[in-house]
């Protein structure tokens, strides 16, 4: 029996050292993600075909703090594999040595990526967008124009705006006359940053300030508001549950999220080969139909039909009067803009 069971051991060793035989990895791979409809369509298109290939992972979400990730890298006890940034995020901490230089030979072919996408660190997943928003079922006189949201005579009511300096500075510029196309030029003079926070200060009485992504269409949908800014994937996760809520889409600051590796990451390897997975053509298609984001990868967008096609920030006509958000100005000039902006939102 002794010998049978020694026979059946060795038998199993020779099989698990076959090649064609896949293995669990010893540990999970742990991504961080920003929660919300984003890890909803993160987990149907990324997580779970990438699970079902014999890997292991482990979603955590967070709000964005790259902190926690200098914390890591700085006492070299990195537990975050892949962490989903934003474009500052991905500029800046690269910059400072807190993500691996990566290899696109083992990645993904450049050419296929939109531009932006490429970064020496860190490489965009999909294209999001800050949009103005409504709801279809409350208000019968729809805004035409950035200088709408401001006028609260034409549509009275309050407005919902994200608590920070970005994307607000930019539509405040919008909404006082200002061509997408100028917004940075001005907002780098002081002359255009207090044009900007003078035209908040004429809204502030009107405006409710959201924080998290889901707290935008909730307030359309209470009544709170009567236009918000807000993420336009959450109003496509709205009006998917049923909801009437519309986009006015001219003006709106479109992005992209990134994948970077925290250095120092004993998953490096594993790191690399889920991004891989994630910027797969048809990983990438079947993101979008799960949120109305727009795919890093040019060559999924034939995969999609006409109809999530048109709610992409990255169809020709909501891209048509869109302004690429300025990463290079606010690595630049953010802190400084968002500590005075602290100091007004408290005046």
């Amino acid at each position: 029996m002794k010998n049978k069971s020694l026979i059946a051991l060795a038998s199993l060793a020779a099989c698990l050292a076959l090649p064609g035989l896949a293995q669990q990895p010893s540990t999970p791979l742990t991504v961080v993600n920003f929660g919300g409809a984003n890890a909803n369509a993160q987990k149907k298109a990324f997580y779970e075909p990438y699970e079902k290939a014999g890997n292991k992972i482990v979603a955590v979400e967070y709000n964005g703090e790259q902190a926690k990730v200098k914390a890591m890298v700085e006492a070299k006890k990195v537990t975050w594999d892949v962490v989903e940034v934003e474009s500052p995020d991905a500029a800046r901490g690269c910059d400072e040595g807190l993500y691996e230089k990566l290899d696109y030979s083992k990645i993904v072919d450049k050419s296929v990526l939109l531009p932006a996408a490429v970064n020496e660190c860190a490489v965009g997943i999909f294209v999001w967008s800050t949009v103005m928003a409504y709801n279809g079922d409350k208000l019968k006189t729809a805004p035409t124009s950035w200088a709408d949201f401001w006028d609260t005579k034409k549509i009275p009511g309050k407005r919902g705006m994200r608590k920070g300096a970005r994307y607000n500075l930019e539509f405040a510029l919008l909404a006082d006359g200002v061509k997408p196309a100028d917004v940075y030029k001005v907002l780098a003079t002081k002359d255009g940053a207090d044009r900007a926070f003078k035209k908040l200060t004429e809204l502030k009485p009107h405006i409710q300030w959201w924080e998290a992504g889901a707290q935008a269409p909730q307030f359309l949908v209470a009544g709170d508001v009567v236009l918000t800014t807000v993420f336009n994937g959450r109003i496509d996760a709205a009006n998917r549950e049923g909801r009437n809520l519309k986009i006015y889409w001219p003006g709106g600051i479109y992005d992209l999220d990134y994948w970077a590796i925290p250095k120092g990451t004993p998953n490096k390897d594993a790191a690399v080969k889920f991004i891989a997975f994630t910027l797969q053509t048809a990983n990438q298609a079947a993101y979008a139909q799960n949120i109305a984001y727009g795919p890093a990868n040019t060559t999924a967008l034939a995969k999609l039909d006409k109809k999530v096609l048109d709610d992409l920030p990255t169809s020709a006509a909501n891209a048509k009067e869109a302004l690429q958000f300025g990463v290079a100005f606010w690595s630049d000039q953010g802190e400084a803009l968002e500590k005075r902006f602290a100091a007004w939102a408290t005046q």
